[in-house]
């Protein structure tokens, strides 16, 4: 199978390779830069692109995860650059398969979980309305639209939650407080997390890849998120490490500005569509997940 990459120099993305490098896939990287990404595998530039699309005929996918990482301060700059390259790179994706004759069977596009909005009482699935409330969930609602104009293939929107990785990600962050000694819940502790494994997060995406019935949004969480107050229990237990110090939500806030927004309010949002299709996950239950990260840490 012939499969084109973009953001595969990313948290996500660099995994998903060698995702399907095991598969034995053929890769191609769409990059800004004419660099090798992994070992034997093909990187072709947009400019590239603009000039000849002929490489690309044929591939069976494209997944586009391409983005400005939204772990860095919020200021008027980082959300225009924010929002702008993910509406870019779907704008790209979109005329690269309208000017393709063979199109590819499916777009991979990511999303968020945050297109939803935040809640500590609601439970959201992919049935479930927008609702924008804050810049993510406008920043998610754009990038939809944007995906939207992807025409003539089988189109799916992985909205992603928090993936948990080692190295990567949310994970080294969180873990931190707790590896010294004084970690706690953040805020009132009741915000939920809905978290994913990375192993999952790449198969699941294989997953939609080659199950030509899913089309539309997906939702990328495991299907037993948590409170943020559990999540720090776990976690405290896995480290063995006490979860004694609380860091209130003000302190947050003034340390990470308007990026605290992703610590201290939450969503419950549910995998409805995978698990009508019958993905199986390898991480049901965080402390399961926790176990396998923290053994690698």
């Amino acid at each position: 199978m012939k499969i084109a990459i973009t953001g595969g120099s990313g948290f996500i993305g660099s995994r998903l390779i060698h995702h399907f490098q095991d598969q034995k896939y053929e890769i191609i990287n769409i990059s800004r830069t004419p660099k090798t990404t992994a070992h034997g595998i093909r990187t072709i530039t947009w400019e590239q692109l603009q000039a000849n699309v002929s490489d690309l005929e044929g591939v069976a996918a494209i997944v586009n995860l391409a983005g400005e990482s939204i772990n860095q301060r919020w200021t008027p700059k980082a959300k225009e650059r924010i929002l702008q390259s993910r509406e870019k790179a779907a704008s790209q994706v979109a005329q690269l398969v309208a000017r393709l004759e063979l199109k590819p069977k499916v777009v991979i596009n990511a999303s968020g979980m945050s297109i939803y909005g935040t809640s500590e009482t609601l439970t959201f699935d992919e049935r479930s309305p927008h609702r924008e409330v804050d810049f993510l969930s406008g920043v998610t609602q754009q990038w939809e639209r944007a995906a939207d104009f992807i025409q003539g293939t089988r189109l799916v929107k992985i909205r992603v939650g928090l993936v948990l990785d080692v190295k990567e990600g949310a994970f080294p962050k969180m873990a931190l407080p707790y590896k010294l000694g004084v970690g706690g819940p953040i805020g009132s502790g009741k915000q939920w997390l809905s978290w994913i494994h990375i192993d999952d997060m790449v198969r699941l995406i294989d997953f939609c890849i080659q199950q030509e019935d899913i089309c539309g949004p997906v939702n990328a969480t495991a299907p037993n998120p948590v409170t943020n107050r559990e999540f720090g229990k776990v976690l405290a237990a896995t480290m063995h490490r006490p979860n004694l110090f609380p860091l209130p939500a003000f302190l947050m806030k003034l340390i990470l500005g308007e990026l605290s927004v992703l610590l201290l309010e939450g969503q419950k949002v549910l995998p409805w569509v995978l698990q009508e299709h019958g993905f199986v996950f390898k991480y049901l239950t965080v402390d399961k997940a926790l176990a396998s990260i923290v053994a690698k840490h």
